[in-house]
């Protein structure tokens, strides 16, 4: 069993930056590729980036690339996701996701094994 437990989220001005943390319970971190998604009001959740088992090879939204960056340290069992140039289409629900296939199986919405409560992100024009 895996807990996500996400933190960092809050409200900023357009052109800000903030930086989710997701921190995982158990021992077999390593074991799951991680990514972020998002939710805003009425909409469907959505993909924002994911991350592999190592950390060595990521995958972005078109829509956050070149503001975002995903990053993991396994040694504190955590995953982050710097987001800068924040904008107003940004505001949302952030979720972190845990899965034991593939960074790109994750990055598709399927087989995602643990989703943590949630953090929200506002962006004030």
């Amino acid at each position: 069993q895996v807990q996500l437990v996400e933190s960092g989220g809050g409200l900023v001005q357009a052109g800000g930056s903030l930086r989710l943390s997701c921190a995982a319970s158990g021992r077999t971190f390593t074991s799951y590729a991680m990514g972020w998604f998002r939710q805003a009001p009425g909409k469907e959740r959505e993909f924002v980036s994911a991350i592999s088992w190592l950390g060595g090879s990521t995958t972005y939204a078109d829509s956050v690339k070149g503001r975002f960056t995903i990053s993991r340290d396994n040694a504190k069992n955590t995953m982050y996701l710097q987001m800068n140039s924040l904008k107003p289409e940004d505001t949302a629900i952030y979720y972190c996701a845990a899965s034991r296939q593939s960074r790109r199986t994750l990055a598709a919405g399927s087989y995602i094994d643990y989703w943590g409560q949630g953090t929200q992100v506002t962006v004030s024009s």
